[in-house]
């Protein structure tokens, strides 16, 4: 069974090496852990409130597609507790299901964002300029209409606020073109790949995001997390229809939920009802059931 909730932890004698919103990563010397919270931000606000099993979702959602698309190298080493050094042992409860150990690298400074479909910032360019991040799409699309094709826009990384979207001359000029390139076509391939099998489990991937690093050695790898309901737009395929807001997998309840109070969307965040914490963790748990077919361990 998934562990309990867990906003913090820490590991004595482990360094910890950063903390985001989510995700702890500690240095194990040749090697990476990271771990996988229960935290839930919202708006770039960490929430009070944990939502259960978000971490061992994310976390295992992750692995499960590392696995499937090996063929383009990334950073896991293992998800299995018990391949994890005797060190860690003692930590089982915090870290057993929500944590893996994965390949240091070195982060490239781009988010790698992938669009199939009309829908949040992408539908909001749209309406006003026709296209998405510099792709001009046909006249006519509706909000969550599927593109002709799939579009990579990237955007710069940011710890603490919004990404900010970039153009492919900027992308090219903060890594090169030759990893531009290739990230570029690892992204869409990767996606690609997500979607039709997503498609297959009933799920829609709107749009993604993709992190990428170099080893030590150089090599380019897929490195964070991989489509996850974090990093993801996943909505239901029977309930998806064009020109409609679909329901999604996600914390768009909880967004939802916060824009309906009177709240400027600055720290410290509000407290969640316990109804709202709880329609949030089954969303999480059953995007994972549908993609994986595995019991959440």
């Amino acid at each position: 069974m998934p562990n309990e909730s867990i906003t913090s932890l820490d590991l004595p004698g482990i360094p910890r090496l950063r903390s985001g919103k989510v995700r702890e990563v500690f240095d194990l010397g040749e090697t990476l852990l990271f771990v996988a919270t229960d935290r839930l931000s919202a708006f770039d606000v960490i929430l009070p409130d944990p939502i259960p099993d978000k971490g061992a979702v994310l976390n295992q959602i992750s692995a499960f597609w590392f696995w499937k698309f090996s063929n383009v190298p990334n950073h896991l080493l293992t998800a299995d507790f018990a391949e994890f050094p005797a060190g860690l042992r003692p930590h089982r409860a915090q870290l057993a299901g929500r944590s893996m150990i994965v390949r240091r690298t070195k982060p490239l400074p781009v988010e790698c964002v992938v669009r199939g479909y009309l829908a949040g910032s992408g539908w909001k360019d749209y309406q006003a300029t026709g296209a998405v991040c510099g792709h001009q799409l046909p006249s006519g699309l509706q909000l969550a209409s599927e593109l002709p094709e799939p579009i990579f826009t990237p955007s710069t990384k940011s710890q603490t606020g919004h990404d900010l979207n970039i153009d492919w001359t900027h992308c090219c000029d903060l890594i090169g073109d030759e990893q531009a390139e290739a990230i570029r076509e690892r992204s869409l391939e990767i996606y690609r790949a997500g979607k039709a099998y997503a498609a297959s489990r009933g799920i829609i991937v709107a749009d993604t995001k993709f992190e990428f690093g170099l080893t030590t050695e150089g090599d380019l790898i897929l490195i964070d997390e991989c489509l996850t309901p974090d990093s993801s737009r996943f909505w239901p395929d029977d309930s998806y229809v064009p020109g409609q807001s679909p329901p999604s997998f996600d914390k768009q309840f909880v967004r939802d939920y916060l824009e309906t109070l009177d709240w400027d969307k600055t720290a410290p965040g509000p407290k969640l009802p316990q109804n709202v914490i709880e329609k949030t963790s089954a969303k999480y748990r059953e995007a994972f059931r549908l993609i994986t077919s595995q019991r959440l361990g």
